[in-house]
């Protein structure tokens, strides 16, 4: 286990009901991958979702204005009392995740999506392994330095691909616009001979088959929603801190409105949601 989930866990002390629910933020819909998997996994639990879609992109904002960003929703995020809170964002993860344990570690379990991704990787030992990402994701090497010490074996390339979340959040999947742009990104030579693709941006996993189907399904597709999830359920239960109770009902909220955002909400809870604006920077 890596020593920032170690601090990670270390740093909440205090031991509380199980009912409360779980906080989850990204800059968009990425994070609702993550949301969906949690809910699949553990439909016990409550879900309060934060989408900061008034400032997406993250991965082309600075670091200290993405640390701004979520420190202030993580507070939010407590004012509902949640027992945890998920960086469910990439971009968020290597910029704001060591800060956000500083300040809040001690009143709140912080997990990131870096590094339950990372140690999977190195339990699968990989020889060459790729990965894709926003520009901040990306050039912040966070996934370079800790596959380094997890798994010094394995190659990692990583690419850049920013043009996919505003893609993906203007709707535009299973397409021949979001197909020429997957297949301009992924034909780049640092790609070539991967044997895995870790979708290092928690949009990605929207446009999973549309990237699968470019490798010919020769390549395994990194589902990080999917082990980010496993790993909050391992977290809660090792705390004693799963939901025994009923769930309620999920409350999702947005810094501003969007109409795609509702629509990929609904796909993945099959069902109306609970959706709210919350201007929480005035």
């Amino acid at each position: 286990m890596l020593p920032a989930f170690r601090r990670a866990v270390s740093h909440y002390s205090i031991m509380e009901a199980g009912n409360r629910p779980i906080g989850v933020f990204d800059s968009g819909v990425g994070g609702l991958t993550v949301a969906h998997a949690i809910r699949q996994l553990l439909p016990g639990e409550r879900i309060i979702y934060f989408g900061d879609t008034a400032h997406l992109p993250y991965g082309d904002k600075s670091e200290e204005a993405i640390r701004n960003y979520s420190r202030r929703i993580t507070e939010f995020l407590l004012g509902y009392d949640a027992k945890l809170v998920l960086i469910a964002c990439n971009s968020a993860s290597a910029s704001a995740y060591e800060h956000l344990l500083a300040e809040f570690g001690e009143r709140v379990i912080i997990l990131d999506v870096i590094n339950p991704v990372v140690e999977y990787c190195a339990s699968m030992n990989y020889p060459r392994l790729g990965v894709i990402g926003t520009k901040r994701t990306i050039s912040s090497g966070e996934y370079e330095k800790k596959l380094r010490v997890a798994a010094p074996s394995t190659t990692l390339v990583s690419l850049a691909t920013p043009l996919l979340v505003p893609m993906i959040e203007e709707g535009f999947i299973f397409d021949d616009i979001s197909n020429a742009i997957i297949r301009t990104y992924l034909s780049d030579p640092k790609l070539s001979d991967i044997s895995a693709l870790i979708l290092g941006c928690t949009h990605y996993p929207i446009i999973r088959n549309q990237i699968s189907k470019f490798f010919n399904f020769n390549v395994e597709v990194v589902d990080s929603a999917r082990i980010v999830a496993a790993r909050l359920k391992e977290t809660l239960e090792k705390h004693d801190m799963i939901n025994g109770g009923e769930a309620g009902e999920d409350i999702f909220f947005v810094s501003d409105f969007t109409d795609y955002f509702e629509k990929i909400a609904r796909m993945f809870f099959e069902k109306s949601i609970n959706l709210q604006k919350a201007d929480i920077w005035s």
